[in-house]
């Protein structure tokens, strides 16, 4: 086993939290895309929760860059990633299930950098957030798969409904909507 420096492992799990905390700011500019697309396209029930899933993620993207602080370090402001606009019903949630894939994927192996550079409030930080991750991959599951499975009768019912997510900022973990 390599021996790092106290400052090593810690800048270890900064960059970490960095690569995550650029994550959930590129979920946050994809979905809001999609939430907009959504309710312009009348799909106001999707529109809302794909706008609290976002929700979600600033909360993450906040309380990633709050640790990173803790640990002296500076949370990055923007990500390299493109956001993908434009796309159609039918593609968003099999794109956004393949995107929280990634996700709960590349938190479970920062969890381990957290892990084997010891740094166990880190690593609890990221279990929790893999919990709500995993939330927001079954919603896309499923939205996908009523899509695929039913196609035009599922939209329509769906056509109409109303978007806003009146006062709420909880986010869609914060409104059970992950049960």
């Amino acid at each position: 086993m390599i021996e790092r420096s106290k400052e090593e492992r810690r800048q270890r799990i900064i960059d970490a939290l960095n690569e995550a905390r650029e994550m959930e700011l590129r979920a946050i500019s994809q979905y809001m895309n999609q939430h907009y697309g959504l309710d312009d396209m009348d799909y106001g029930e999707l529109a809302k929760n794909v706008k609290l899933i976002a929700i979600d993620e600033m909360r993450h993207a906040e309380m990633f860059a709050e640790r990173i602080k803790e640990l002296d370090g500076e949370p990055v402001a923007g990500f390299r990633e493109r956001v993908h606009r434009g796309q159609k019903v039918d593609q968003m949630f099999a794109f956004d299930l393949a995107l929280e894939d990634e996700t709960v994927d590349k938190y479970n192996q920062f969890l381990l950098v957290c892990r084997e550079n010891g740094d166990s409030t880190t690593m609890k930080l990221f279990e929790t957030i893999i919990d709500e991750e995993q939330e927001h991959l079954n919603y896309f599951d499923d939205i996908r798969n009523h899509i695929k499975d039913l196609g035009d009768a599922y939209l329509a019912r769906i056509a109409g409904t109303p978007a806003s997510t009146g006062g709420y900022s909880k986010g869609f973990i914060g409104l059970g909507g992950g049960e």
